[in-house]
């Protein structure tokens, strides 16, 4: 997959001119210069999501649905010990080999798949997360926008994008200070970064919210004496993460000494974690014959004492590899080891299906969801082969109980729109389309999609009421100068009850 995503970012954001800027990103806050004016958690929010778009265009997040339940459940257990709910923390897996971890301003959260497959224990890769929530809840990152002086609110984003998506994605240093340039901000390269103070204060409130999370606070200095062996590696390149959180000796010792202050806590890694280390070995391999070799060449003698992980990393291997009656044969085991893992569930309904076997394929679904519901992986999954199988009637229903219910991602709107548009249902495919752009603060082109939804024929008036009360929510949150005039609606229908 291509890595040079600096080059959307500067055609999109920086080397463009200004008015198509504001087109690029039409729901940033038009605050004209920030020097001495106190960002907003909102305008954060808003900057981040900025950012987020340009990384999902440009392909640089992983698009695998196991991987990022799991890099959110990790998440969303210690934000919820963060004492802070202002922010609306989201985590995400980059799918990029270097040790690498960022924070983006308004709480959003990314882990390159190369330092999760660094980590030791569970424990550590908790501990990079908690020191990036830190990050978010001590203000840094907002800090260092309102410290911008004179320079335009827009710049300053343009320049933490081009260093964080160079940082997020492996881009050379040299494309960094290019794209700098260009935003004419290579004045404050060097504070990019966060200070020593921002650093030592987010591993002191990240040790603090490792322990209250129930993981063990002393992960962190461990990740960091990690970190060190990597770098002296002979021949190996200094990993992003010790670029962009610079580690001293001094701060080992700190961080190992407020560690000792605490209780220890006895925190082995999960078996979630081991099969998520395993699922990443696979998904993200360039020639997935590589990772079949790799479990292959781990197999002990006696296949019952093989680790189980790597059993279910193998499995995956070979379904990705088009044996899917092999990769079968490694799920029914690992199923009648250990039914309560959601992952074997899908690994096996998933193997059926490639096999050709869609009846058997249905049940082992249909059963998996009875006992998982709503679960976020499983649901995608089985809403896809829901939509291969002719059943796109049933993934409609099935994905938009998930989105109604649970805190949604582009992603998962996005495969419910598929699955209305292949029952027939053009009007709401539109209008789950429109969530999409929304979601990626494109106000215009969700507009544009409400337009055509509306447009279409047999509309009853429950759904013109909600689409056209969405729609008139949408423009009040656009710039004024570039609001579209339009008829205004009965007062019923700009209040009409916002369904799916």
């Amino acid at each position: 997959m291509s890595r040079h995503f600096l080059t959307t970012l500067l055609s999109v954001i920086m080397a463009l001119p200004p008015a198509t800027w504001a087109a690029a990103s039409e729901n940033l806050p038009e605050l004209g210069d920030a020097g001495g004016a106190a960002i907003s958690r909102d305008e954060e929010y808003q900057l981040g999501r900025l950012i987020m778009r340009q990384l999902r265009e440009s392909g640089a997040l992983l698009d695998d649905p196991a991987s990022e339940e799991y890099i959110q459940s990790i998440g969303r257990r210690l934000a919820s010990r963060a004492h802070e709910g202002q922010h609306k923390f989201n985590f995400f897996v980059v799918d990029d080999p270097g040790i690498n971890a960022f924070a983006l301003p308004g709480g959003f959260i990314g882990v390159h798949h190369g330092l999760i497959l660094a980590t030791e224990t569970e424990s550590e890769l908790a501990g990079v997360l908690a020191h990036e929530i830190s990050h978010v809840t001590q203000k840094h990152i907002a800090r260092y926008i309102e410290s911008s002086g004179q320079t335009s609110l827009m710049t300053t984003a343009a320049i933490l994008a081009a260093v964080i998506l160079g940082s997020a994605t492996g881009a050379g240093s040299d494309a960094i200070q290019a794209a700098m340039t260009v935003a004419q901000g290579t004045a404050i390269q060097s504070q990019i970064n966060f200070t020593r103070s921002n650093e030592y204060e987010a591993d002191r409130i990240g040790i603090a919210l490792l322990a209250d999370a129930g993981y063990d606070p002393r992960a962190m200095a461990a990740f960091f004496e990690t970190m060190g062996r990597y770098a002296g590696l002979a021949s190996q390149r200094v990993p992003e993460f010790l670029r962009t959180h610079p580690v001293s000796s001094e701060r080992v010792a700190e961080a190992r000494d407020r560690a000792a202050l605490m209780p220890i806590i006895d925190a082995p890694s999960s078996l979630e974690w081991e099969l998520a280390r395993a699922r990443l070995r696979v998904v993200t391999v360039e020639l997935v014959e590589d990772a079949v070799d790799f479990f292959e060449s781990n197999i002990p003698a006696d296949r019952n004492t093989w680790k189980e992980a790597d059993r279910y990393g193998y499995a995956l291997a070979l379904l990705q590899a088009g044996r899917p009656v092999n990769a079968g044969k490694e799920f029914a085991w690992l199923l009648e080891r250990r039914e309560s893992v959601i992952a074997y569930h899908t690994g096996m309904a998933r193997s059926q299906l490639a096999a050709g076997d869609t009846s058997m394929a249905m049940v082992t679904y249909e059963d998996a969801i009875e006992l998982f519901p709503r679960n976020v992986p499983l649901t995608m999954y089985y809403g896809q082969a829901l939509i291969q199988t002719g059943q796109a009637k049933k993934a409609h229903e099935l994905l938009l109980d998930l989105v109604n219910n649970l805190h949604y991602t582009p992603s998962q709107v996005r495969l419910l729109a598929l699955a209305a548009s292949a029952a027939g249902d053009t009007a709401d495919a539109h209008y789950y389309m429109s969530e999409v752009h929304v979601l990626n603060g494109e106000l215009q082109l969700a507009m544009g999609q409400l337009d055509l939804a509306l447009a279409s024929p047999k509309l009853d008036g429950v759904q013109r009421a909600r689409f056209q009360a969405r729609l008139d929510e949408i423009r009040e949150h656009l710039p004024r100068k570039r609001r579209q005039r339009r008829p205004a609606q009965p007062e019923e229908d700009k209040h009409a009850r916002n369904g799916g």
